[in-house]
């Protein structure tokens, strides 16, 4: 006999998640009653139950396929509407499902001038690249072109941020797409990066008096790599600031300069037509070096010593967040003996640079960082840090969490927000499985035991960047010391991450093109497989 459930009218999302993870924990605890319920709703399943799987359970209890149909039907009754219709919409988006997505449309037509974060709308969803889309087939993973096509032909709403987004993305084959649909501004920047040069020639004669227009349309001329239109516009540049034409010229020449743009140079194109060719290129080559080569990175800095200012501390906190990610302790010393304008700023900036200091487990730059910011005071940046008196001091007394305001804590207090996040987890959640990743992957194993024991949720979507697990993360940080924690702890091993759908042994084996951690990780797995019967 099986256990079968009726939703209330207003049901508690929190309450389900709760029931979940009751559930998990009675058929670790060996419960028979539980085993039962889980054997009886997924015949196959694996014991002991991993958080997911205890969802799956739930959900087919009250009569769902699945935890996202519980969920959806959860938030449809709560009556949240447009909102609930466009988180819908995004993921529909992408998992590419044309069919399901023209439902939504019909159902809610408002999703057509939804907004949402960012200004982007549903097109931002199906056309904000998670990297560089530059090759096809980047663009073909990382964008989701029918979805496209469907919503313009709807006639979705088409907002600047949208169009801006296909130039930093260079994203090319929906660039020709919005053209072609007349969605594009005829503006020069714009034909620069489509690669016609009657066209830019045109713009020009009409419009290239404008020193800034011309150096953006410039830099994304060499953005999309059009090398002989960047030359024609470079032309048009020098003619507007002989300056410039000397500073080139004293280079190499406009040939090796407009190569070197393309090569070296990504910038931002609002920071480029400010800057100029010059400066932005430049500031290009030392953000290179910024990843290996400690001698070209500081004598570039002494060289240009207008970097050290204040008007660019933009730069030297761009700089340090870059070094901090590779864990480039000499760069950021030797930047810092320069005395750069960021060390005074009061208040310093805002950064990530302490965030991928302990996303990336580089905390041993924190004696540097900390001369320009602060530590934050939350619980995942404790953490992090290892000091597991001061996140014992994040839960109250029965051991439950005592945040006071979640949004003092990271990921809520970061600088960067993800416009559209598909973790699903509460927002007390978030930071308890934050913590949880920042301590393991920093190798603070008593803190992260403490967190287990209070709430974290080992098999947690955190990622650093899209959801997948913390052991994805991991497979790029080489951490097998971390890797093995999580194994010996019963982490899920056949969680798939949100953008490719592939396992850890998927991400190692394809990903990363490691087989030899691919090979542990499975040998692992089939360990652990063996030691639980």
């Amino acid at each position: 006999m099986t256990t079968s459930r009726s939703l209330p009218p207003r049901p508690s999302l929190d309450s389900l998640r709760k029931q979940a993870k009751q559930l998990a924990r009675e058929s670790a605890a060996g419960d028979a009653a539980a085993i039962a319920r889980a054997r009886a709703r997924v015949p196959q399943v694996a014991l002991p139950l991993s958080q997911r799987n205890a969802q799956l359970v739930i959900a087919r209890e009250y009569g769902y396929a699945g935890w996202q149909d519980l969920t959806a039907e959860v938030t449809k009754r709560l009556g949240h509407g447009l909102e609930w219709a466009a988180a819908q919409a995004r993921r529909t988006i992408h998992d590419n499902d044309l069919g399901r997505l023209k439902q939504l449309l019909a159902e809610y037509p408002a999703l057509l001038s939804w907004r949402g974060e960012g200004d982007l709308g549903l097109l931002g969803a199906a056309t904000v690249a998670y990297g560089d889309a530059f090759d096809p087939e980047r663009e073909k993973n990382f964008t989701r072109r029918a979805c496209t096509e469907l919503l313009i032909d709807a006639g979705a709403l088409v907002t600047a941020s949208v169009v801006e987004g296909l130039l930093q993305s260079r994203a090319r084959g929906l660039l020709q797409l919005f053209y072609q649909e007349g969605l594009l501004p005829r503006t020069l920047k714009f034909l620069a990066a489509l690669g016609d040069p009657d066209a830019v020639r045109v713009a020009l004669a009409e419009n290239g008096s404008d020193l800034a227009i011309v150096n953006e349309a410039f830099a994304c001329a060499c953005r999309f790599k059009h090398d002989a239109i960047a030359s024609l516009l470079l032309d048009r540049s020098i003619a507007l600031d002989p300056a410039l034409g000397k500073q080139v010229d004293d280079s190499g020449g406009r040939g090796a300069f407009v190569k070197s743009f393309i090569e070296d140079a990504s910038p931002d194109l609002t920071r480029a037509a400010a800057l100029g060719p010059w400066k932005t290129l430049v500031i290009g080559k030392i953000r290179r070096a910024a990843h290996g080569d400690l001698a070209a990175c500081l004598r570039d800095l002494q060289r240009e010593p207008w970097l050290l200012g204040d008007d660019f501390v933009w730069f030297q906190n761009d700089l340090i967040g870059v070094a901090t990610l590779n864990g480039r302790d000499d760069i950021i010393a030797g930047f810092l003996e320069l005395s750069p304008a960021i060390v005074r700023r009061q208040p310093p900036p805002p950064s990530q640079a302490i965030e991928f200091a302990i996303t990336y487990g580089h905390t041993r730059l924190m004696p540097l960082l900390t001369r320009i910011w602060p530590v934050p005071d939350d619980l995942p940046h404790a953490a992090g840090l290892g000091n597991l008196e001061r996140v014992r001091r994040w839960f109250d007394e029965s051991g439950a969490p005592a945040l006071s305001d979640v949004n003092r804590h990271f990921p809520h207090n970061r600088v960067h927000f993800e416009v559209n996040d598909p973790w699903e987890a509460t927002p007390a959640q978030k930071v308890l499985d934050t913590a949880l990743a920042w301590a393991v992957i920093n190798r603070h194993f008593a803190v992260a035991d403490f967190l287990l024991q209070h709430g974290a949720d080992i098999n947690s979507r955190w990622n650093s960047h899209e959801p997948a697990s913390i052991l994805h993360h991991l497979v790029f940080e080489d951490n097998y010391e971390s890797m093995q924690y999580l194994i010996d702890r019963g982490i899920d091993m056949t969680i798939e991450d949100y953008r490719w759908n592939a396992n850890v042994i998927g991400w190692a084996r394809h990903g990363k093109s490691d087989e030899k951690m691919a090979q542990w990780l499975e040998d692992a797995k089939r360990r652990r497989q063996q030691s639980s019967g």
